[in-house]
């Protein structure tokens, strides 16, 4: 006997950066009705602040779709949306808040791709937050929104382990591949009532806050340790820096070494450019100047010298 194949769906999809693109791309793969892709509007991106579409737009208007970008989503955003009955919706990475209506108007929902395993990290940058702290694996949680922040029913969640050393740009290339093929499971599971949601536990949450620019300076006065994971956890945004002679020096990558004791935080003690922490060294492995091109360190500094015993400003006290 065949085996049936599973329902095609009408969707809206609802994201913006690569991620959700991934994402977007697998539900086109299995033949869903993609009816309508909500994204943000174009936004300046780039040394040029050329206005650039997001990478969901840019594939859905590859692909024919329509594509609707508002700044918010208003009363008109809402009857249009409600107005196209889709069977479900697919969030992933929006940046949008869904107002009541539209998580209420879909048949089976609105389903969004979360990457974390609920209700750990929570919130805007669970991928950053999670290599951040330290965290030795993630995921992607399949969940049913609803009106709270990351709070509603888990239909699918699946483990991920973070290899030591890993960047934040090759953490989201993983977890989209781990989204695009769970959120393909969890609607086809879904059109045939075959999923149950459960409820997220009261302990556990953690939020995952948005990122700020301000946060890629190197404070000194920190373990070495959490400076290398904020190295990799902010590779993308908003990158890590340290300040020398009144210019920002971007640190690409790190490792960590040891410090004698007694050495001031910020302190250059060799020629390398090994630098004292609160608890241990950081030594930089790829550095760059801002407009120039990105250098392994011993090559930056036959450049760019940065003397022995210098001592470089923490931010915490500068």
């Amino acid at each position: 006997m065949a085996l049936r194949p599973p329902p095609k769906l009408r969707l809206a999809f609802l994201g913006t950066p690569a991620f959700a693109a991934r994402i977007l791309g697998a539900l086109i793969e299995a033949g869903h009705e993609i009816a309508a892709v909500y994204t943000q509007p174009p936004r300046p991106a780039g040394r040029g602040h050329r206005v650039t579409p997001s990478p969901v737009q840019e594939l859905a208007e590859a692909r024919g779709i329509a594509v609707v970008a508002p700044a918010k989503l208003d009363s008109g955003s809402i009857a249009k949306f409600t107005a196209l009955e889709f069977d479900a919706a697919v969030v992933a990475a929006y940046g949008l808040i869904l107002p009541t209506a539209m998580l209420a108007s879909p048949r089976l929902g609105c389903l969004n791709v979360h990457a974390s395993l609920l209700p750990r990290w929570r919130g805007a940058a669970p991928i950053e937050r999670a290599l951040l702290a330290g965290d030795r694996d993630t995921g992607i949680s399949i969940m049913r929104m609803d009106e709270g922040l990351d709070t509603g029913p888990v239909l699918l969640a699946e483990r991920l382990a973070i290899p030591p050393g890993m960047g934040a740009a090759a953490l989201y290339r993983e977890l989209a591949e781990l989204g695009a093929r769970l959120i393909v499971a969890a609607l086809a599971a879904a059109a045939e009532g075959k999923l149950s949601p459960k409820p997220q536990p009261a302990d556990g949450a953690t939020y995952a806050r948005k990122l700020r620019r301000e946060e890629g300076a190197l404070d000194w006065l920190k373990p070495a340790a959490a400076l290398e994971r904020a190295v990799r956890a902010f590779e993308i945004f908003p990158g890590t820096y340290f300040t020398h002679g009144g210019e920002r020096i971007r640190v690409l990558a790190a490792t960590v070494a040891e410090a004698p004791s007694g050495a001031a935080p910020g302190t250059v003690l060799d020629d390398t450019l090994t630098i004292a922490c609160g608890d241990g060294a950081l030594r930089p492995t790829q550095l760059q100047r801002a407009g120039r091109a990105a250098l392994a360190t011993p090559e930056f500094l036959r450049g760019y010298p940065i003397p022995r015993d210098t001592l470089l400003p923490c931010p915490a006290t500068s």
